[in-house]
C-alpha cells in the first residue's frame, strides 16, 4: 500500500483546509485509514480513522466538532476537512493504514503504511 497526502498550507486561525491521502495497492480494501498529527518537538498523536464502508472508529477529542474525515471509495481518497483551525493545529499531517480488524487505532505500532506527510501551519 502507498499513501501520498496533499492539501497542507499555511492558513490564519479560523480559517479551514482539507487535507487529502490518495491510497494505491492491490490489499487497500483490507485496511483502515488513519489521520495522526506531529507538531514541532511532541510525539505524533492520532486524530481520526476512518474504514472504507464509512465507518468513523474513533476521533481525538481535541478536533471533535472541527475535524471532519470523509473518503471516495472510487478514488480511494480520503479527505480530512479541518475548520476553525487554531494555532495549536500546526504540525505535520500523516495519514497512515491499519488493518481493518484492528479497533486500537488510536496505536500508532499498529499501522503498517504510512504517508510523507503534509504541513499544516495555523497563524494566530
Amino acid at each position: 500500500v502507498q499513501l501520498q497526502a496533499s492539501g497542507g498550507g499555511l492558513v490564519q486561525a479560523g480559517e479551514f483546509l482539507r487535507l487529502s491521502c490518495e491510497a494505491s495497492g492491490r490489499t487497500v480494501s483490507s485496511y483502515q485509514m488513519g489521520w495522526f498529527r506531529q507538531a514541532p518537538g511532541k510525539e505524533r498523536e492520532f486524530v481520526v480513522c476512518i474504514k472504507w464502508s464509512g465507518v468513523i472508529t474513533d476521533y481525538a477529542d481535541s478536533i471533535k466538532g472541527r475535524f471532519t474525515i470523509s473518503r471516495d471509495n472510487a478514488k480511494n481518497t480520503v479527505y480530512l476537512q479541518m475548520n476553525s483551525l487554531k494555532p495549536e493545529d500546526t504540525a505535520v499531517y500523516y495519514c497512515a493504514a491499519v488493518r481493518d480488524y484492528y479497533s486500537d487505532v488510536r496505536n500508532r505500532d499498529r499501522y503498517d503504511y504510512w504517508g510523507q506527510g503534509t504541513l499544516v501551519t495555523v497563524s494566530s
